[in-house]
């Protein structure tokens, strides 16, 4: 007979009604819409889900299956939204939200470069995890540079977070907290190099564009 679940702390416990009815239904379609631009508690499920198979209540090789499987497709739909529509929309109503020409040229750039660490580490952070999908596409990532960062990510984002819910078990309440609470410096420290790669590319091209400009001065009948 299987052990009762555990109490459940906040968030986690508004969840357990929809698991306990739908199950492996609600880990897919939940995780799935998580990973492609719509901020549902697909990583509260899977936590949640992980606790129930700890207690006998759900496989937890089929909820660990599941959700790579949802959280794959789920940000390969946000990579397509991105590619077929993303950059009309940037050109459009881009200026609005200061996302002038000039910076998307700069994002596809870092993209370039760095996309793949993006997306293998986007979805252990809110916000990145929704919308890293639809930001690769939207830059143009090469689809099978994203689908094997997208794969990896997803794989190691479910062992992390299912075996973290496996393991926890009855102690779920108090190792959720705290998870949560270094998810949020892992995220700031996260935006941190995000924010360095982009200044030293920035700069990187102003002391090539300042470079360029000496030569001209130097190569023209003026100047020299």
């Amino acid at each position: 007979m299987a052990a009762p679940a555990p109490p459940l702390p906040g968030a986690l416990a508004g969840l357990a009604p929809l698991l306990d009815h739908y199950g492996y239904l609600a880990v897919a379609l939940l995780v799935l819409l998580d990973n492609c631009g719509i901020p549902v508690p697909g990583q509260t499920v899977l936590v949640l889900a992980s606790v129930y198979a700890g207690t006998g209540h759900l496989d937890f090789a089929a909820v660990l299956l599941i959700a790579v499987a949802a959280a794959t497709v789920g940000n390969a739909l946000g990579y397509l939204i991105g590619h077929t529509g993303g950059r009309a929309f940037v050109h459009r109503w881009g200026r609005y939200v200061l996302l002038t020409p000039a910076r998307m040229e700069r994002a596809d750039g870092f993209f370039a470069r760095h996309g793949g660490k993006v997306v293998l580490v986007a979805r252990f952070v809110d916000g990145l995890r929704q919308y890293n999908g639809i930001i690769a596409g939207t830059t143009e990532m090469p689809w099978r540079r994203f689908a094997v960062f997208n794969l990896l990510g997803a794989v190691l984002w479910t062992a992390v977070w299912g075996t973290f819910g496996y393991v926890a078990g009855a102690n779920i309440g108090t190792v959720y907290r705290t998870a949560i609470r270094y998810q949020l410096w892992f995220a700031v420290g996260l935006g941190v190099v995000l924010a360095a790669l982009l200044l030293r590319q920035v700069l990187r091209r102003r002391r090539r564009e300042g470079t360029d400009a000496d030569d001209e001065s130097e190569s023209s009948p003026d100047g020299g």
